[in-house]
């Protein structure tokens, strides 16, 4: 803990990141969540391209746009409408929290508490770390191992642990190895499924009829598919900017972090969508069926970059979901707390991920609700961000700060979005059961009534204690 006195009136504490970490690549990061000196600042915009890139170059990206055709109803033409929409809304608020990390120096997480106060926090936290460490890692997981079951014919659970080993590896080395990797997959990942379009294309009937008439019900919940599978990065943005120098031009960062999802999610999506046109979702059990047409030389490299970038996916998701949890105000006395944590997250992703090694569809509804919680999450960090208009860096660590409004906003969103307006295969609402062509609403509701609930509450009740200020030492 390092304390300034910069004021008569206020007492200026912040937690510093322990330990040299610099620009080591070979080195485990030290530390937590904690704010990053300015002496260890390093990294450029045109890095978060990549970063941003590689990680929605997998199986998982490609299966929401098969998604769009096979199980909302859509022809491709709308299922591309769709996919542009939804994930150009995602990419937008992911370039704009991303933004944020240079100036503040520290995870996205912590930037949180800013809306929520800092034990209010743990909510959106909470879900991000049990989401991103565990749900995400098991989804992903699944789709790496059994493109090696297909490629190489292993046993699938030891395919299974091949691709967690490497993912945790990676997590548990930190920041500057997962840029890195990133980096060097990415070359791969865009070659291989280049070239695997070529052939999908080959064989689709873009303008074949769809299963079934999704309408706009159909449509809508496509975009809020889509949405959420962009957005689902967003609770990350800052965890990868944060170590960037102040003065880093805020729109480059917005974006290349918001381009490389993006174009990304897009492209792959749109691929998988193709796909649908001529698969169907008729053995979608794995990769096995999107390759089947591919002649051996470019299936084998499509299956290898499923695997490589199923890895590139998780190893953010263990490092943020680790990050997550570290913002909750659990004290670890360790040096290394982040890489441990990290470790724990990835085990019990492997058990996640291990018993739904042989039914990859069991995660279609999990692809599709991560828009539920993270809707009104964002209209809360925006709508704070807009009413206070200003740096609130004295909110970060002060254990007694408050803002009731926060939480209370996110859970009467997510309650009356989620309980009148889902449509998912275990659980629809009223409003689609009623009115089965206004579609899944769900994330669009949660977001209106979480920013208003919070914008009503938020002048009647404020925000307590002016807290501390965050200054580097």
């Amino acid at each position: 803990m390092t304390t300034v006195q910069d004021d008569p009136h206020i007492a200026a504490t912040t937690e510093i990141r322990e330990g040299e970490y610099g620009e080591k690549v070979a080195a485990v990061e030290p530390g937590g969540a904690e704010f990053i000196p300015l002496d260890e600042r390093h990294g450029k915009p045109l890095n978060l391209f990549w970063t941003w890139m590689s990680p929605n170059f997998e199986f998982a990206t490609v299966f929401v746009g098969v998604l769009c055709v096979i199980a909302f109803g859509l022809t491709f033409t709308q299922s591309v409408a769709a996919i542009v929409l939804g994930t150009v809304l995602g990419s937008v608020t992911h370039g704009a929290l991303s933004a944020r990390g240079p100036e503040y120096g520290v995870p996205q997480m912590i930037l949180s508490r800013i809306s929520f106060g800092y034990w209010g926090n743990a909510l959106p936290a909470g879900i991000n770390a049990v989401i991103a460490g565990i749900g995400w890692f098991a989804v992903n997981s699944v789709s790496g191992a059994l493109a090696l079951n297909t490629l190489w014919g292993l046993n699938k659970l030891g395919c299974l642990l091949i691709i967690v080993a490497a993912q945790i590896a990676i997590a548990l080395y930190g920041h500057n190895l997962v840029h890195v990797f990133e980096r060097v997959a990415f070359p791969l990942l865009v070659v291989s499924f280049g070239l695997g379009a070529i052939w999908t294309f080959k064989d689709a009937h873009l303008g074949a009829a769809p299963p079934s008439h999704g309408g706009i019900g159909g449509f809508l919940i496509a975009v809020g598919a889509t949405f959420g599978y962009a957005c689902g990065w967003n609770p990350y943005a800052s965890d990868y900017t944060r170590y960037m120098a102040p003065d880093t031009d805020k729109k480059a960062v917005a974006w290349w972090s918001g381009f490389g999802v993006a174009l990304s999610c897009i492209a792959l999506e749109i691929l998988g969508a193709a796909s649908a046109t001529s698969t169907g979702l008729a053995g979608f059990d794995g990769p096995g069926p999107f390759v089947g047409g591919y002649p051996r030389l470019v299936r084998d490299l499509v299956l290898l970059s499923i695997a490589v970038g199923a890895v590139a996916a998780n190893v953010l998701n263990i490092y943020s979901g680790a990050m997550s949890f570290t913002t909750l105000g659990i004290r670890i006395p360790l040096k290394f707390r982040r890489a441990l944590i990290a470790g724990v997250f990835g085990v019990a992703g492997f058990f996640v991920a291990w018993n739904g090694l042989d039914n990859i569809k069991k995660y279609e509804d999990f692809l599709l609700v991560i828009a539920y919680w993270i809707g009104p999450w964002l209209a809360v960090v925006f709508v704070d961000q807009w009413l206070r208009r200003g740096n609130q860096a004295d909110k970060l660590y002060d254990h007694k700060y408050e803002n009731l409004a926060g939480p209370i906003a996110m859970a009467v969103g997510m309650a009356v979005s989620i309980s009148l307006f889902s449509d998912q295969s275990k659980y629809v609402a009223w409003v689609p059961k009623h009115h089965p062509k206004v579609g899944d609403l769900t994330f669009e509701v949660g977001f209106v009534v979480a920013a208003v609930v919070y914008y009503v509450l938020y002048k009647a009740i404020g925000n307590k204690r002016p807290g501390v200020v965050e200054l580097p030492n």
